[in-house]
């Protein structure tokens, strides 16, 4: 599968900073897939492509330039990416399962001000096909060059679009609105899953037919941007897709360790990345629809499961820890007793480090042996024991074990310490980015 990012700012950012220079940049990604589990195809080589929008005197259409070069191996995309610079960015890494291997099937595709990327394929695709072509107008059919799945449901998205009474052609001079690209995208899933589940059940299970579809879309008109991450499935997860928000984005040790800092409650930088970019897992999040796509295989239950095989199957992982090796919602690993303590310490550690990264797990602190004098030990009470402890210490220790170390003067007395110091927020900065194009304008939930 594919690996894709969107970048969207107030202000203008060197390509470079996105896709070559960060230490898990869209670059690496393409021979380097941490969340990627296939070796049949363990690389993403099968080109790639960039897309960006330019100053508005030279029209609303994005520049994209495209190649079946695996990116690690284009030195145009390196010239490119250092001396170019926009707003609004898509990049794209393929990793060929529909379609044969040319610049008409790399992503991203583009008509007039609209740009789209997929990573994921639809179910069924070869028994759809020709029905999706049947639904759409004579000129979107005919404008499909390629031959991947992604690009006839770009199509299919257009044909939505002017059917809702836009003309994709001729876009508003402040584009379309978040509210009509979403609209569009739900309706655009819609019909996919309807054409899925038009296919005859005798020829689903005599051919074994996969009707799941991973739909992780990108669209924009050059203003808005529209983002899914979508399985139509209610038991499988989907594709990883992650989004990280602030005010900067800076490399913090000239080494490609980016950082996303945010100074204000505002957000001049979204990103939207198949993985993240850097390896700060705080500064990602795990969902990107604010919206919830509500239908068929949506699930209400707050605690219901999926199961993370089909997705690993598909060459991809979910962005959830701890399902690599589920095969459905409910299985259970046979872990041995004798191993349980020590997993449940692990599986500790490793949620208290991911949930809170700012407060260290609980340490043991022990003096020297020897380093107290004995005539010091000898004249501690148990009062006095008691009293120089902290609070939360008097309640949680073993009086039994504070008995036995004053009992044993040779031994020093062993107090264990949770570390919950955390470091102060920088004092607040005040608000001068992004003015009156700041970018919550555009995601009122981001306020």
């Amino acid at each position: 599968m594919c690996r894709f990012l969107v970048y969207k700012g107030s202000d203008e950012i060197l390509l470079s900073k996105l896709i070559l220079d960060p230490t898990h940049s869209i670059l690496t990604q393409s021979f380097d897939c941490r969340l990627r589990l296939d070796m049949r195809r363990p690389h993403n080589g099968d080109g790639f492509g960039i897309g960006y929008y330019t100053e508005p005197k030279l029209g609303p259409e994005p520049c994209i330039f495209t190649s079946t070069t695996p990116a690690w191996n284009c030195v145009n995309l390196q010239r490119i990416a250092s001396k170019t610079a926009s707003h609004l960015i898509f990049a794209h890494v393929r990793a060929t399962t529909e379609g044969s291997l040319s610049d008409d099937n790399c992503h991203p595709f583009c008509h007039g001000s609209l740009m789209w990327m997929h990573n994921g394929g639809l179910g069924g695709w070869k028994y759809i096909k020709r029905r999706l072509g049947e639904r759409i107008a004579d000129k979107w059919y005919l404008q499909v060059q390629g031959g991947t799945d992604s690009e006839w449901a770009f199509a299919l998205f257009l044909d939505t679009l002017e059917r809702m009474g836009y003309n994709p052609s001729s876009p508003p001079k402040a584009g379309f609105g978040p509210g009509v690209l979403r609209h569009a995208m739900l309706q655009t899933i819609k019909q996919i899953n309807d054409f899925i589940a038009d296919i005859p059940k005798s020829v689903v299970e005599s051919e074994n037919v996969d009707t799941r579809s991973l739909l992780n879309f990108a669209i924009t008109d050059g203003h808005s941007v529209v983002c899914t991450r979508y399985v139509s499935s209610r038991t499988d997860e989907a594709a990883s897709l992650y989004y990280s928000s602030g005010t900067t984005w800076e490399d913090k040790s000239t080494k490609g360790e980016y950082q996303m800092d945010r100074r204000d409650k505002g957000a001049d930088i979204v990103l939207v990345a198949s993985e993240p970019l850097t390896f700060e897992r705080g500064k990602h999040m795990q969902t990107v629809m604010v919206h919830p796509i509500i239908d068929e295989n949506y699930n209400y239950n707050p605690y219901h499961s999926r199961s993370s095989k089909y997705v690993q199957d598909k060459g991809l992982v979910t962005n959830e820890k701890g399902t690599a090796n589920s095969t459905s919602p409910v299985e259970k690993l046979d872990v041995p007793t004798r191993k349980n303590s020590e997993l449940s310490a692990s599986i500790h550690d490793s949620l208290a480090s991911t949930l809170n990264p700012s407060i260290s797990p609980a340490t043991e602190i022990t003096s020297p042996k020897n380093s107290w004098p004995l005539s010091d030990v000898q004249n501690l009470s148990l009062q006095q024991s008691l009293s120089s402890q902290p609070e939360k210490v008097k309640e949680l220790g073993s009086r039994k074990k504070k008995h036995e170390s004053i009992a044993a003067p040779e031994e020093p007395p062993v107090v264990q310490l949770e570390n919950t110091s955390m470091t102060e927020p920088d004092s607040p900065v005040p608000r001068k980015f992004g003015g009156s194009l700041k970018l919550a304008q555009y995601f009122p939930e981001l306020k």
